[in-house]
Formats: C-alpha cells, sequence, structure tokens
C-alpha cells in the first residue's frame, strides 16, 4: 500500500509540474527535478506517514478529475476563441481577395482604355498628317503650275 501511496504522490506531482508553465532554463530544470524526487524519497522515509484511506484516495482522485476538467473546459473555451478568430481571418481574407479581383479588373478596363485612346490619338495624328500632305502637295503643285 506503501508503495501505491508513493507512486500516487510521485504521479501528482508529475502531473502538477506538467501543467505548470514558468520560464525557466534547462541546467535548472535538470538539476531540481533530481532534487524533488530526493526530497520526497527522503521525506518519505524519515516522515512515517498513514496509509490514506480509500475516502482519502477517492477525494484525491476526485481532484485531480476536476482539475482535468477544468483544464479541458478552459482549452475547449480557448478552442472556439481560435475557431472564431479563424472564421474572421477568412471572411476578411475573401473580402480582400474579392477587392483584389475587383482592382485587378478596374486595372484591365482602364489599361483598354488606354490602349483605345492611344489608337484614337495614332489615328488622329495620322490622319492630320495625310490631310496636311494633301494640302502640302497641291500647293507646291499649284505653285509650280503658276511659274510656268
Amino acid at each position: 500500500m506503501s508503495h501505491m501511496l508513493k507512486s500516487l504522490i510521485g504521479l501528482s506531482m508529475i502531473c502538477s509540474s506538467a501543467w505548470a508553465v514558468e520560464p525557466t532554463t534547462a541546467p535548472a530544470t535538470a538539476s531540481t527535478v533530481p532534487a524533488t524526487s530526493a526530497t520526497t524519497t527522503v521525506t518519505s522515509a524519515t516522515t512515517p506517514q498513514k496509509p490514506l484511506t480509500a475516502e482519502q484516495i477517492a477525494k484525491l482522485k476526485a481532484e485531480q478529475e476536476a482539475k482535468i476538467k477544468a483544464l479541458v473546459k478552459d482549452q475547449a473555451g480557448r478552442l472556439k476563441q481560435l475557431e472564431q478568430a479563424n472564421l474572421d481571418a477568412l471572411t476578411q481574407n475573401q473580402e480582400l481577395q474579392l477587392k483584389n479581383d475587383n482592382q485587378t479588373v478596374q486595372i484591365q478596363v482602364l489599361q483598354s482604355e488606354r490602349s483605345a485612346q492611344m489608337f484614337l490619338y495614332g489615328a488622329a495624328t495620322l490622319a492630320v498628317g495625310v490631310v496636311l500632305g494633301f494640302f502640302i502637295a497641291s500647293y507646291v503643285y499649284t505653285k509650280r503650275r503658276r511659274q510656268w
């Protein structure tokens, strides 16, 4: 029974330290773990403990289960928050993609309008050049005729 008690106490110490969040360095952690287990064995060897009754073991087990349920509930709440944040991010991503697509279409429309405008400028310049060419040619031809 005392071996089971030591195992239960050791398990509870391991479980409680596994959930604890402490910023420590790796060498300090390595040196404290053997010291803790050595202290536990020395304490249990020097101080004789009464064996736990079934009620006390049941109480300890119930407390541990309550802690585990609380941790599960806390993590479930965090999971819901993360899922909500993920949905918000996905929604925002879709909105931004739609805006990006709209702006890409606007850019293409503006580019096509610009190229059409440049085509019209070129056509107008060519027309003005042809008309000017006819006027200049007819003027030069008329001037040569008058000289005869």
